[in-house]
């Protein structure tokens, strides 16, 4: 009871000082950003238009950083940007990267992680795909990135998956692409999104690349059981609120302490307490995922770094142990934080590339000679 009160007089707390404070996430200071540019990062970022002014004010810088992922040309390339509402109404933000010149090997439906974006670090990633052969395609969830709703509030992930489902299902009818064969890429969150729309579409994909999926999210990372129990409790009443207390995640998830303070230009991603709505509902959903990865039969490619705090590799092991298909393959790399492929010293970002490059090399091949 004495906890319940604690709790109760802390969330007054948090919502009178968010009233008189005004700000909605910590202020960030980029290096030689002029007061005109930071007035645009500092904005309440809670709606997608602020996000889309502060995306373009933030392009050209972002792909200027010092990163690997930014130093794929882009040359041979063909990318496209577009908004389009889906069938519930959502303005939904998506990117496409194709080779210019050949038929693309297949197609990567990218799925991203919590409070992130398919624009910035994946567009790196997208271009180092695309320009091996592979078609590549993302998009912003609904409350995330460049598309339209509350930012990173998740009032059902099961919907947050069926909005998924159907934008890259109206992508693989293009009879263009229709033809080639699919592969979901699944990153952290993106991985319980991807994992998801498999057990809802059994036979739909050729195979599914996971990194450092959500499948569990690491002990440390959820608050006390007894908080969590009233947290939920309190979601139902307040479901928008930033309540849910968090650790730093990109100290959590980048290794690399370079690439880790290059996380601060990624301006659009979600940078304060979760919502609690969207708190339960992963929660909700890694234990659904949990108990069910003896009904994951699709291929797969899983990848996670023994060093991980944000989400449990033993888990990764568990969907290789207990998913039903025969051909899957999971690598983990020793001291390797969450961040793959934006986190990691440069050396261990291209072995993680190869590896999945490798992978699709294979699958693309076997599925084509069918």
């Amino acid at each position: 009871m004495a906890l319940k009160s604690e709790f109760r007089a802390w969330v007054c707390f948090q919502k009178k000082k968010k009233k008189r404070t005004g700000v909605m996430a910590p202020t960030v200071r980029l290096q030689g950003v002029s007061d005109e540019l930071q007035k645009v990062l500092d904005a309440n970022m809670d709606e997608a238009p602020a996000r889309r002014r502060a995306r373009e004010a933030f392009q050209d810088i972002q792909l200027g950083i010092d990163h690997i992922l930014f130093k794929t040309p882009c040359d041979g390339l063909k990318m496209k940007e577009s908004y389009e509402v889906n069938s519930r109404g959502l303005e939904i933000f998506s990117k496409s990267w194709l080779p210019e010149v050949s038929r693309p090997k297949a197609l990567v439906c990218y799925c991203h992680g919590y409070g992130d974006t398919c624009t910035f670090f994946f567009e790196g990633i997208a271009r180092k795909l695309a320009s091996t052969g592979y078609g590549v395609f993302a998009m912003d969830y609904p409350g995330f990135g460049l598309s339209e709703g509350l930012h990173c509030y998740i009032p059902s992930f099961d919907k947050l998956v069926d909005d998924v489902i159907e934008h890259y299902t109206k992508v693989k009818e293009d009879p263009e692409f229709h033809s080639l064969p699919t592969f979901l890429f699944g990153q952290s969150l993106g991985g319980a999104v991807a994992l998801k729309m498999h057990l809802k579409q059994p036979n739909v994909w050729d195979g599914a690349i996971l990194v450092a999926p959500m499948c569990k999210i690491a002990d440390d990372m959820i608050p006390p059981k007894l908080l969590t129990q009233i947290l939920i409790g309190v979601a139902n009443v307040l479901p928008k609120q930033k309540l849910v207390p968090n650790k730093d995640l990109a100290a959590a998830a980048f290794r690399d302490l370079k690439n880790r303070e290059l996380t601060a230009y990624n301006v659009i991603a979600y940078k304060d307490k979760p919502r609690l709505r969207t708190a339960v509902e992963m929660l909700r959903t890694t234990q659904e995922i949990e108990r069910r990865l003896n009904e994951i039969s699709l291929p797969l490619l899983i990848l996670h770094g023994e060093a991980d705090i944000v989400t449990d590799p033993s888990v990764s092991k568990a969907l290789y142990e207990k998913a039903r298909s025969s051909d899957k393959k999971l690598k983990l790399y020793k001291d390797a934080y969450h961040s793959l492929l934006e986190g990691e010293p440069d050396e261990n970002i291209i072995q993680v590339f190869s590896d999945i490059i490798s992978w699709l090399d294979e699958h693309s091949l076997k599925d084509t000679s069918c």
